[in-house]
């Protein structure tokens, strides 16, 4: 597996490498010191520079053509609306292929909600176009009342200070 760098959020210090495994030194991966943050990332692919030809036709394929058509609009509306809490998901509530996914379920268990999971990889047009939905780029997406609540990190400082819990008895009690 390859590892890239990303840029990370700015909550995490500048120079810091987060990753599952014990790395914390930059200089261990061949990344540079930078001012921002980078954040490790497991891939399967085996990066290559891109070259410039190839980086234009990506921008112009990109902005050419949208994921979200007005039908997978429609059906995300209804799936978002479905149930009080929906969680958009890699995997499912019982088979979680994500521990991002897996952290936002046993948030929800622990809070005894009543949730419907969506498992995004079933429906590659459906991943592509809740992005877009959203404005959220990754996964798990948690819906509370038909409004986007977050992703991992949201819901998981949610959670923590209460304001979860508040949010989904709301929703529960309109």
């Amino acid at each position: 597996m390859a590892l890239r760098s990303v840029k990370a959020p700015t909550s995490i210090p500048p120079g810091v490498i987060v990753s599952s495994s014990v790395i914390n030194k930059p200089h261990s991966l061949g990344f540079a010191s930078t001012p921002t943050a980078s954040l490790a990332v497991r891939s399967n692919l085996k990066l290559k520079p891109a070259s410039p030809r190839a980086a234009k036709f990506r921008c112009s394929a990109a902005s050419s053509s949208s994921a979200l058509t007005p039908q997978l609009r429609d059906t995300l509306e209804k799936l978002v609306n479905s149930e009080k809490v929906v969680l958009f998901m890699k995997g499912t509530r019982d088979f979680p292929m994500c521990g991002f996914s897996n952290t936002v379920v046993q948030i929800l268990k622990s809070l005894n909600v009543s949730f419907e999971d969506v498992n995004i990889l079933e429906n590659e047009m459906v991943r592509q176009g809740l992005k877009e939905y959203s404005s959220w780029p990754t996964f798990p997406q948690l819906y509370i009342d038909g409004e986007f609540f977050g992703g991992c990190d949201i819901t998981l400082e949610a959670f923590q200070s209460g304001e979860l819990q508040e949010a989904v008895e709301k929703a529960m009690c309109s």
